[in-house]
């Protein structure tokens, strides 16, 4: 896992790595203005020669860096038309160094290479901008970084409107932003205001939560000559899955030899209702696809039928009144896909919670159930909770804060439970204060039967789990960061093939062998 860090950490770090290897800090903006170099090319297709560069720039460090792009792109054959936000003389240490190089650049042609030139302009207005933008290849942010906490206004403010406006109309020009798009609290993962509406963001030495939470574009996390020990040692207890994690889980439940169904893993899926007896065929095939050894779904007499009839030939179908029998034989259950909402339903999902002896995992009326939660996990019999953002705020009681991280720490805390906050990029909290980004997935699978599929997976991952390991806390943390990460993946692929707009909770199903393939791939190449 990679840590994410916000932007005091950053500072932290970044001053430990000067104070300790003696690294001037006008070479660590060096490096990354090299680092963004190296992006900005690739985006181009390989060479800026030629290409028409525009670099917006505040006036603090990160307008910095931006300075020492410009002069750097300009060397590599761009054609570079630099805007600060001030002036020069307004500036100060790193940052002001920079700029009065490319002050010099701008005011001799006797510096233009092969006649490409560099020119600057200071204190700019929106006109200027809006004059210069037509025909260029990029337009990178510089404006504001890590240390941003309040909404933009004035001429910033105006001058990204006006970009996000016209971005359509300049399909052609990447949208590049240095760390973190302007606009953006660093720290926070609920927006502050208008921001730049990047399609690739390049940030230094570790990701910040909203790089990962509200940057819909490419990330690249670029190594700037930090300290990876500091990294490491930084207080932050917030980090993002990789797809090691994932290689991780795959081999340590890898099919053996002696293999046989209940080694693989058993699951005992309780879904389903007279409105909503798609929620059990979605749920116990996704659970099968995963990987899962045996799935029994057991729902109301009066679907039976008609779950038996759309679920896999190798899904078992039973009734609810086995319930008690059934959840004996099994290394995990799921309960409150598509359930009903009586009373009943509810006495029988808080009985089964309570009275449970394998790992769990609760999803939609389950949770309803629960609220005002009533029931604490466990260490040796977890708990996986698996609400979207109104499930979450029925459970607190309250509506969400602007610190998403934290409120899904808290919640896993204090009720010792692993919680998925689901979304774009879903949140896994443990309670330990451990917090995961998972960095897969799209705005596609915001139809109907997504939560559903993705309860599957998850149960399939846990049951293979398991059968192999001491069924904890930890060991089912990353199960459920697996399967966040592959869902998420083969959602990725689903949209490619069909679109968001048509993406749909059985393509997502459909798309998992797919996605552990690409991961393997990815290993191999």
């Amino acid at each position: 896992m990679r840590k994410v860090l916000t932007a005091e950490e950053m500072r932290e770090v970044d001053l430990l790595t000067t104070e300790k290897l003696g690294t001037p800090s006008l070479l660590l903006m060096e490096n990354a203005a090299h680092a963004v170099a190296r992006a900005v090319t690739k985006k181009l297709g390989g060479s800026v020669k030629k290409k028409s560069i525009i670099i917006l720039s505040g006036k603090g460090n990160n307008g910095g860096d931006g300075g020492a792009l410009a002069r750097i792109l300009w060397t590599q054959g761009a054609d570079i038309n630099f805007f600060l936000f001030g002036k020069i003389e307004e500036t100060r240490g790193d940052a002001r160094i920079n700029f009065e190089i490319i002050k010099k650049i701008s005011d001799s042609y006797d510096y233009a290479l092969d006649g490409n030139l560099l020119i600057i302009k200071e204190d700019c207005a929106l006109e200027d901008i809006d004059s210069s933008r037509i025909y260029h290849d990029a337009i990178v942010d510089a404006i504001f970084g890590t240390g941003l906490t309040r909404p933009l206004e004035g001429v910033v403010k105006a001058v990204i409107k006006h970009l996000k406006k016209n971005k359509d109309k300049l399909s052609y020009a990447e949208y590049i932003s240095v760390d973190v798009p302007s606009g953006l609290n660093s720290d926070l993962v609920t927006k502050i205001g208008e921001s730049f509406p990047a399609d690739l963001t390049v940030t230094f030495t570790a990701p910040k939560p909203a790089n990962l939470l509200l940057s819909n574009g490419e990330l690249v996390v670029a190594n700037i000559g930090s300290i990876q020990e500091l990294i490491q040692n930084s207080p932050s207890k917030v980090y993002l899955t990789e797809k090691a994690d994932v290689l991780k889980w795959l081999e340590s439940t890898r099919v053996t030899d002696d293999s046989y169904k209940k080694n693989r893993g058993t699951a005992l899926i309780i879904s389903g209702s007279e409105n909503y007896a798609g929620a059990a065929v979605l749920v116990s095939n996704a659970c099968f696809v995963s990987g899962a050894g045996m799935v029994t779904v057991a729902v109301p007499k009066s679907v039976k039928t008609i779950v038996t009839r759309k679920t896999a030939d190798e899904i078992i179908v039973k009734t609810l009144e086995n319930i008690d029998v059934l959840a004996e034989k099994v290394d995990v259950i799921a309960i409150g896909c598509g359930l009903g909402n009586d009373s009943a339903t509810h006495k029988t999902i808080c009985e089964t919670v309570e009275n449970r002896k394998t790992p769990m995992v609760l999803d939609a009326e389950a949770l309803n159930a629960l609220s005002p939660f009533n029931i604490e996990g466990s260490d040796e019999l977890p708990l996986v909770l698996t609400p979207h953002l109104g499930e979450f705020e029925r459970l607190l009681g309250r509506e969400v804060g602007d610190d998403r991280i934290a409120e899904v720490r808290e919640f896993a805390q204090k009720y010792n439970v692993i919680l998925v906050l689901k979304g774009e990029r879903s949140l896994i909290a443990k309670p330990d204060g451990t917090v995961i980004i998972n960095p897969t997935g799209n705005a596609g699978v915001s139809r109907a039967g997504a939560g559903d599929t993705l309860a599957g997976i998850i149960t399939g991952f846990l049951a293979q789990t398991s059968a192999v390991k001491v069924a904890n806390i930890e060991n089912t943390f990353e199960a459920v960061a697996a399967a966040l990460y592959l869902a998420g993946l083969a959602g990725d692929i689903g949209a490619e093939k069909f679109s968001q707009r048509l993406l749909t909770a059985t393509d997502v199903r459909q798309c998992l062998q797919e996605a552990i393939e690409k991961l393997n791939a990815d290993q191999d190449s």
